[in-house]
């Protein structure tokens, strides 16, 4: 079993015990998706570290843009739980880089590959992505190679 899934799993027990709903009912829900995404695929197989945090990765977005749609609708109550829920993912994920710093691995990846141009997007995202290695949204990171690269 993978170390941040023990984690998750000790913490949601700590939480339990300590009567703490919103942390339970969130690592309840981050347990689910890492269980749902082990039996994905042919057969049922044990997450590594990396895949575990990609899925938090991708709960912790999900929380994220429900927040801002449920803000946008003025269902405050509901936009805060979502935000909450997504704090307490956070916990488990990297810390997320700066704009400098984005700016400065984004170069440097560019750089490393010599991409310039527009054709050259999609290749340069990958060298980009493997640089930022998941600590920065892929949002962020597109933007930032689409600027460097003057598109």
């Amino acid at each position: 079993m993978s170390t941040l899934k023990d984690r998750l799993t000790a913490d949601m027990r700590a939480a339990l015990k300590a009567r703490d709903e919103l942390t339970t009912s969130t690592l309840r829900m981050a347990l689910a998706a890492v269980g749902t995404a082990e039996v994905s695929g042919k057969a049922k197989r044990e997450l590594s570290n990396d895949e575990v945090l990609g899925v938090l990765t991708k709960e912790a977005k999900k929380r994220r843009e429900a927040a801002t749609a449920f803000a946008d609708a003025g269902r405050a109550e509901q936009a805060a739980r979502e935000t909450a829920e997504g704090e307490v993912l956070e916990r488990y994920l990297p810390k997320q880089l700066s704009d400098t710093e984005l700016t400065e691995l984004v170069t440097g990846a560019l750089a490393a590959g010599g991409f310039t141009g527009k054709a050259q997007m999609g290749p340069a995202m990958k060298a980009a992505q493997a640089a930022v290695a998941g600590r920065a949204e892929g949002g962020r990171v597109a933007a930032e190679v689409r600027r460097q690269l003057g598109l």
